[in-house]
């Protein structure tokens, strides 16, 4: 090898300037963390080589092994002109996502980047290879394979989309940000006062709008964290998840943990963890839309996804972005043939002017359209109150699950006995002057609702698979996603739907 081209690789792997990483790890300290030892393999090391202060032209591409699975993996380098991208920057990001859209690779992203130089717009902006062409690659592998972000800085004007297009992101506090202009442009297009932080800030978007996925302290957690929620799914579209050694909850029984009455709160993550494997439940958008909870777990070791209602949060009411973030997630694991358990305690869909207003409808019917869509086995398994269409949008028996199952404390009904008995006799209470005997009037007709929808009912006219007592559950789950497992997907039938967005 010659001394030129021995000078142009160290020059490479050195990287930019340092002193802009502040409390951030370099590139390949990143690299060396997120793959398994010695398996980077480089493309495009030497781009822009011939010119001074672009090493790799500030993006590292190429594949590696995580666990021992192969991966593409673009990782920005915040030392090369803050990560920006110039031509050979979006080349060399075009081609390592067409070798995964050939070869179903899953991505991985390391994104740090300043966004385009504008002094190379001609180059990465207008053409067919310009950085539309990565985003047209992103849609394209899409439910094909998994594509997990890490953002350690920032990802500004169109390149925040990369991200966008990711199934999972973590976003490092205080470092992450995700915006489509600078408080500064803001500011002259708009007249706006704001800052990143306010404005695209990793607190917010894993808070209030949902584009970020999980709040990280550092680079390092970040890193382990993507590939805990990597060992979670398949390699591609046509495999399975892997399996894992199974471990038993240390407490398994749910007796005591879910209150009788309606209108005393829990958290629903007590019940998970007596369910699922121990130590396994890997939650999706904790701090986003809180009311509802979503994840990845594992039952005797195979991986499922998790939809539950949370009722100590608005009582575990569906919202417009709770709705969007069980849709998200139901759809992502259809994608990938995770089976889907739903653990049901709904009062049903919020109602009122300001919910209509955002379109609570429209939302909730893109729920409901990604749960009746998938295709993976689902169960439902009514833990206490499932009222309303709150009910349908949890997988209820009229959308076909495996099983419908319940535990004792169910109670299953268009609307609560309170509320039911009120709207119906709502005049008659009303006449009734004697406040005692009023309430008399309401036990009475709210024992008799109850009864008429009681479990033995609902069994014996088949609208509930079985009831199970709390301790059976998980043994029940178990075996019931067991006798799922050699289930095969449609195809065929159209292209797709139209959905409500």
């Amino acid at each position: 090898m010659t001394d030129d081209i021995e000078m142009a690789i160290k020059e490479a792997l050195a990287g930019g300037d340092r002193s802009r990483l502040g409390t951030k790890l370099p590139v390949r300290e990143r690299l060396q963390l997120l793959l398994d030892e010695g398996s980077f393999v480089e493309d495009g090391l030497l781009a822009r080589a011939l010119e001074p202060g672009l090493p790799a032209d500030g993006v590292l591409t190429g594949t590696g092994r995580i666990d021992g699975r192969i991966v593409a993996v673009i990782a920005h380098d915040p030392t090369v002109k803050a990560g920006s991208w110039g031509g050979a920057t979006v080349e060399k990001q075009i081609r390592i996502l067409e070798r995964a859209d050939a070869d179903l690779l899953p991505v991985i992203y390391l994104v740090d980047s300043a966004g385009g130089r504008l002094t190379d717009q001609l180059e990465f902006f207008p053409g067919r290879r310009g950085a539309a062409r990565i985003f047209d690659l992103q849609v394209r592998l899409s439910g094909r394979v998994p594509q997990l972000c890490c953002l350690f800085g920032p990802s500004a004007a169109g390149g925040a989309y990369m991200p966008a297009f990711c199934d999972w992101v973590a976003m490092v506090e205080k470092n992450a940000s995700m915006s489509l202009a600078s408080s500064r442009i803001v500011e002259v297009v708009t007249g706006e006062r704001t800052t990143l932080d306010d404005m695209g800030g990793a607190e917010m978007h894993t808070t209030v709008s949902g584009s970020g996925d999980l709040l990280c302290p550092d680079d390092a957690s970040a890193i382990e964290a993507l590939r805990d929620c990597f060992s979670y799914l398949p390699s591609h579209f046509h495999s399975l998840a892997p399996e894992a050694a199974s471990f038993a909850p240390p407490t398994g029984s749910l007796d005591g943990v879910i209150p009788e009455d309606d209108h005393v709160s829990y958290d629903i993550r007590s019940v998970v963890e007596r369910l699922v494997d121990h130590r396994s439940f890997f939650e999706i958008k904790r701090t986003f839309a809180a009311e509802i909870v979503v994840g990845f777990a594992r039952l005797a070791g195979a991986v499922v996804g998790l939809v539950a209602n949370q009722p100590c949060v608005r009582a575990g009411a569906i919202f417009v972005d709770s709705a969007d973030k069980a849709a998200r997630f139901i759809t992502w694991c259809d994608a990938f043939n995770i089976p889907l358990v739903f653990l049901v305690d709904v009062p049903g869909f919020m109602v009122g002017a300001e919910v209509e207003r955002q379109g609570i409808i429209r939302h909730g019917a893109k729920m409901i359209a990604a749960m009746s869509s998938a295709e993976v086995p689902r169960i439902c398994v009514v833990l206490r109150k499932a009222y309303a269409a709150g009910y349908y949008a949890m997988s209820s028996p009229g959308f076909g699950p495996r099983a419908t199952i319940a535990l004792p404390s169910a109670r299953i009904a268009a609307m609560g006995a309170d509320a039911a008995v009120r709207a119906v006799y709502t005049n008659r209470i009303e006449a009734i002057e004697d406040l005692s005997e009023r309430e008399r009037f309401v036990e009475e007709k709210q024992n008799e609702y109850e009864q008429t929808l009681g479990l033995l009912r609902l069994g014996s006219d088949l609208y509930i698979d079985a009831v199970v007592a709390p301790d059976r559950l998980r043994d029940e789950l178990i075996e019931r996603l067991a006798a799922a497992s050699s289930w095969q997907r449609e195809f065929g039938r159209r292209y797709h739907g139209v959905w409500p967005v």
